[in-house]
């Protein structure tokens, strides 16, 4: 009889955060290990060294309202940062600095998070949640998720919607979407995750389904590579699943309170795939899984 290997361990707890982790983004440039950034429920973010397992900064942000979003520039000591405060922040995190440089008034409220899209050098749109549609300039295409548990792909430059998928009977909690096979996934706050494609004619089609044992998923990350997918969990737990046919294929548990994030690494120089999940519990669990291609 074959038994099944349990799931591992976590590599390491960050420790230190002081509030709960809402948010997680691996920065990957440049030599060394990657940095991970994490935003608490305190405004504070944390520039972690994994090397080192301490954060080498702490950021006082958002004066002191929730840090729900982060992202980094490619191959720039630039961070941008959004609150619950209705700020969206730049940073010069270059040689030691931590200085807000710029700053957006969004007027919203809630916990929609931004997207950043880099189209190439010196070439960046934000998408940000706002009370009003406001103008756009040039023509990507944004995947929305909405309360009513739709999802709309939106023609940027027109203003218009390509297509809309009635994909959740619950608002939608999380998205994400793997540009190169023209698929992604969405969870609610029900027992059930749906992943959905883009055919040539901008229209979004069901796809795959899985059944969670517990409601609730706050948030969930592809892999770059495209062989797994990450889920947090409301129920405490981390969810790995395959890509392919969203096969189940573990449950991490660590964490004593809601997962609010996960992010993955996929830095090159040295190969190193990781794993980091961000709860209520205000640790960081850091995981080394599926890591080989």
């Amino acid at each position: 009889m074959v038994m099944a290997r349990p799931p591992p361990d976590p590599l390491y707890i960050l420790r230190g955060s002081g509030a709960a982790v809402n948010t997680l983004h691996f920065s990957c440039s440049g030599q060394g290990p990657p940095l991970l950034y994490s935003g608490s429920g305190k405004g504070a973010i944390h520039v972690w060294n994994l090397t080192t397992r301490r954060a080498e900064y702490v950021l006082e942000s958002h004066a002191g309202n929730s840090v729900i979003w982060l992202q980094t520039f490619n191959e720039s000591n630039t961070l941008i940062s959004q609150g619950r405060d209705m700020q969206v922040c730049l940073w010069d995190m270059s040689e030691g600095r931590s200085t807000v440089t710029d700053s957006l008034l969004t007027g919203s409220v809630g916990f929609c998070q931004c997207s950043l899209l880099e189209t190439c050098a010196g070439s960046t749109l934000l998408a940000h949640p706002t009370e009003q549609m406001e103008d756009a300039d040039s023509g990507p295409v944004l995947c929305a998720g909405y309360e009513d548990g739709s999802l709309v792909l939106w023609d940027v430059s027109n203003r218009r919607p390509f297509s809309c998928l009635k994909a959740h009977p619950e608002p939608v909690m999380c998205l994400d979407v793997d540009l190169h096979r023209q698929k992604g996934i969405s969870g609610s706050s029900e027992k059930i995750l749906h992943s959905w494609t883009l055919d040539n004619q901008q229209v979004l089609q069901m796809n795959n389904s899985s059944h969670l044992t517990n409601p609730g998923v706050s948030q969930l990350r592809i892999r770059a590579d495209g062989k797994i997918v990450a889920t947090a969990g409301w129920d405490n737990n981390i969810r790995v699943f395959g890509w392919k046919k969203l096969k189940p294929l573990a449950v991490l548990q660590h964490h004593t309170d809601m997962v609010n994030s996960v992010a993955f690494s996929d830095h090159r120089d040295p190969p190193q795939r990781l794993l980091a999940a961000g709860s209520k519990d205000q640790r960081i669990s850091v995981w080394s899984i599926y890591s080989k291609s």
